[in-house]
C-alpha cells in the first residue's frame, strides 16, 4: 500500500528479505504509488461547543474519571462559539487559504457535542458560503439531531454526519450513556432513520472496539443494517485507545483479534454498507504539516491546536485565531498529529503485525470478488 493506491505483488517483485527489487520499487514509483498529492481544499475544524451531553469514560476530552464511578467525568473547560469568535477564525482562515493559495473551504464542526450549540453551527456554515465553503460535515452523538435541524444544515453545505456505536444495543447503552443517565442506542437509531427520509445525509458509523463490546459487533453490524439505509452509510471499525484518562482497553493485537476485525469489515460490506478499502498512512491535512499549512483546528474560544485530539486542552494551545500560530520554537512539543495519541498496551511491531494481517486479508478479499478497483 501507498499514497497512490495499491499494487499487489508476486514473489519475483520481493527480495529473499522480503523488500521490494529496485525494478519492482521502480515500476510502482512511475506508477505513482508512493506519490502524495498536495491537498486542494483547506480543511477548518471548529468546535461548537466544549461542553457533552454524554458521559463516555474513555473520550480524550475527559481529563479523568468521574470520581463515583458514574456517568459524569471531568471534562475540558466550558466554551461555546459566538458570532465575534466566527468572525475571527473566518477572517484567520482567509489569511491562511490566501497564504497556502488555496479557494475551496472544507468545515468539520465538531465537539464536545456540536449540536449543543445549534446556533453557532448555523451561523458559522452561513457565513463561510463567502469564503469559499465547498463542503462540510460533522462530528455528532446523534442525540441532538432532528429533521428540522439537518435540513437546515444540510441548506448550508453539511453533507455528511459521523456518528459512534459501542457495541449491540444492551452494550452501547452501558458505555454509550448520557450524563444525566440513561442509554442512547435507540434514540440514536430513530434519529438516523428520520433525518435519512427528509434528507440526503451520508453517514459514518464509526464502531468502537474494546475487550467490553468486542463480542456484540457481529449483531450490530446486523441490526444497523436492518433498521437503516446501508447504501448511505459507510461503516468503520475503532480501536479504543487508552489517552490517559484512566481507561484501559484491556484487547491485545493478535492475530486472532486480526481475523475478527477482518471478518467484520466483510459482513458490513456484504449486508450493503460502504467499507473503506485499507490504506497507507497519509498525512493528515489538518495536522501534519507545519503550522497547519492546510487546515487548521480552533476551539470555540478561538484558541488553536494542531489536532482535533487536543483541543481545548490545557497547555496544548499552539495559538489564537487572531494573533495567529506561535513560533516553531515553542509549539515543538505540543505539536502533535492524529496517531500521536493513539496509546495501546502492545509494542508497535504488535500493532504492525496486527494490521497488515488485517489489511491484508480485507485485500484479498476484495480481489478475490472483483470489488478492489471499485
Amino acid at each position: 500500500m501507498g499514497p497512490g493506491g495499491v499494487a499487489r505483488l508476486r514473489a519475483g517483485h520481493l527480495t529473499p528479505e522480503g523488500t521490494l527489487t529496485p525494478s519492482a520499487a521502480r515500476r510502482l514509483a512511475e506508477m505513482g504509488l508512493f506519490r502524495t498529492s498536495r491537498p486542494k481544499t483547506y480543511s477548518l475544524t471548529v468546535l461548537t461547543s466544549t461542553d457533552c451531553n454524554l458521559g463516555c469514560g474513555y473520550c480524550f476530552q475527559n481529563v479523568d474519571q468521574d470520581p463515583t464511578g458514574g456517568s459524569r467525568p471531568p471534562r475540558i473547560s466550558h466554551a461555546r462559539l459566538t458570532s465575534d469568535t466566527i468572525t475571527d477564525i473566518l477572517e484567520f482562515t482567509r489569511r491562511r487559504m490566501a497564504a497556502a493559495g488555496m479557494e475551496a473551504l472544507h468545515i468539520l464542526l465538531f465537539g464536545g457535542e456540536p449540536l449543543l450549540n445549534p446556533r453557532g453551527c448555523r451561523e458559522l456554515l452561513s457565513r463561510a458560503a463567502g469564503h469559499g465553503l465547498a463542503s462540510a460535515s460533522m462530528i455528532s452523538n446523534g442525540t441532538l439531531l432532528t429533521p428540522l435541524l439537518a435540513g437546515q444544515l444540510v441548506d448550508l453545505g453539511l453533507r455528511s454526519v459521523q456518528i459512534t456505536f459501542d457495541g449491540d444495543a444492551v452494550t452501547h447503552d452501558h458505555i454509550r450513556v448520557r450524563r444525566s443517565g440513561g442509554g442512547t442506542f435507540e434514540g440514536i437509531i430513530r434519529n438516523i432513520a428520520r433525518v435519512s427520509e427528509t434528507t440526503p445525509l451520508g453517514w459514518g458509523l464509526r464502531i468502537n472496539v474494546s475487550h467490553l463490546n468486542h463480542a456484540g459487533i457481529d449483531s450490530l453490524i446486523d441490526t444497523l443494517a436492518d433498521r437503516l439505509d446501508p447504501s448511505r452509510c459507510a461503516v468503520q471499525f475503532a480501536w479504543v485507545g487508552d489517552v490517559g484518562v484512566g481507561y484501559a482497553n484491556e484487547m491485545r493485537h493478535t492475530a486472532g483479534l486480526a481475523e475478527r476485525f477482518f471478518r467484520w469489515r466483510r459482513h458490513a460490506l456484504e449486508r450493503g454498507f460502504g467499507v473503506g478499502r485499507p490504506r497507507a498512512h497519509l498525512p493528515c491535512g489538518t495536522c501534519s504539516h507545519a503550522d497547519g499549512l492546510y487546515g487548521a483546528v480552533v476551539s470555540a474560544d478561538g484558541t488553536l491546536s494542531s489536532c482535533w485530539e487536543t483541543a481545548g486542552k490545557p497547555g496544548w494551545q499552539v495559538g489564537t485565531v487572531v494573533d495567529g500560530y506561535l513560533p516553531s520554537g515553542q509549539t515543538e512539543n505540543i505539536w502533535v498529529s492524529c496517531d500521536d495519541q493513539n496509546h495501546y498496551s502492545d509494542d508497535d511491531q504488535a500493532v504492525t503485525a496486527f494490521n497488515d494481517a488485517a489489511d491484508a486479508a480485507f485485500l484479498d478479499y476484495l480481489a478475490e470478488t472483483g470489488r478492489l478497483r471499485t
